[in-house]
């Protein structure tokens, strides 16, 4: 995957006329994908993807037709610890040599008039894709100082690890893992 923004794949528009293309910025470094779990039961662990790439699509009229898609290169996993991100990378937890990518893709988005909602997608990690429900909140749209138009969202989610094949004893109070995607997407005109 490359995070240059001219070459990140957009999910598949709606043709209504009112419907706008964005494409995460991530070479501007407005956009994380970051996540946390508990360390023992007594500390959170926090850490990120590094690179990934994305985009989503805007309906001005019907929010509802909204589609996110991004893809993560799970190699890029960063919490601050080269030690301990070997290890996560590594067969025990993300397998980063067998399955380079991850991927979310929405299925499904039900929008609220005070700007949150809940995106319905599908995550593919490790191999596996599991559907999972993103708690969302539109954080501003308008203008930027170079002439272009910017929209941006952040959600958060939390699963557990099992599901994608991960089953390393961490303790009893570290099954889940939570997520949480910053986003800023640039329009795509014409």
């Amino acid at each position: 995957m490359t995070t240059a923004i001219a070459g990140a794949a957009l999910p598949p528009a709606v043709t209504a006329a009112e419907v706008e293309a964005y494409v995460i910025d991530t070479e501007g470094a407005h956009a994380f994908v970051q996540f946390r779990i508990k360390h023992l039961g007594y500390s959170w662990l926090y850490g990120r993807f590094n690179d990934f790439s994305g985009g989503f699509t805007y309906d001005t009229e019907n929010p509802s037709n909204a589609t996110i898609q991004v893809d993560i290169e799970t190699a890029s996993l960063d919490s601050s610890h080269a030690e301990r991100d070997k290890h996560l990378r590594g067969e025990d937890f993300l397998d980063v040599d067998e399955y380079p990518d991850a991927r979310f893709e929405s299925t499904a988005v039900t929008w609220n008039e005070d700007g949150t909602g809940i995106v319905n997608g599908d995550l593919t990690l490790r191999g596996i894709t599991k559907p999972v429900t993103l708690e969302v909140e539109e954080i501003g749209a308008g203008p930027d100082p170079w002439g272009g138009y910017r929209r941006g969202f952040q959600g958060s989610t939390s699963f557990p690890l099992k599901g994608f094949g991960i089953d390393y004893d961490l303790g009893p109070a570290a099954t889940d893992v939570e997520m949480i995607l910053s986003v800023e997407g640039i329009r795509q005109d014409g």
